[in-house]
């Protein structure tokens, strides 16, 4: 494991992201429990994750905005093996696609059985925090 690395992987061993002063306010939003996404000033288009400039236009005026919390399930893939060392004895696991009532997509997990998945199913934010890092997963809506 290069050293880099090493700093990123707390003693559990699961990976931890890479907090920039550009991706913080996603980050402080989730500790805060909101899920925040940026906004072109330009064009409107909302997006994830955190770029310097709007996927959409290249425009470089935009806001932080905070979600309402509502998606739908795009896509998903259920692992039944472990991606990396600290997650083989999560499996069998999700990992999903969420498009946000926002526009924004991002990669995410959703807490159900994969039997409960569907595509285009409503899911809600439900703020998790793990290793002292905070994430968004989903649920389904009832």
């Amino acid at each position: 494991m290069s050293e880099a690395a090493a700093a990123l992987t707390p003693a559990s061993g699961i990976p931890l992201p890479v907090v920039t002063e550009l991706s913080r306010p996603y980050w402080d939003g989730l500790a805060e429990g909101e899920l925040r996404f940026q906004r072109c000033a330009a064009c409107g288009n909302a997006w994830l994750p955190a770029r310097e400039e709007c996927p959409a236009c290249l425009a470089d005026a935009w806001a932080w905005e905070a979600s309402g919390g509502g998606g739908r399930v795009i896509s998903w893939v259920i692992y039944r093996q472990g991606v990396h060392p600290a997650f083989a004895d999560r499996v069998p696991y999700n990992v999903a696609v969420v498009e946000l009532d926002e526009g924004p997509r991002l990669i995410t997990s959703i807490d159900a059985p994969e039997d409960a998945l569907a595509i285009e199913q409503p899911v809600r934010l439900v703020p998790w925090s793990e290793q002292g890092v905070h994430l968004a997963r989903f649920a389904p809506v009832s």
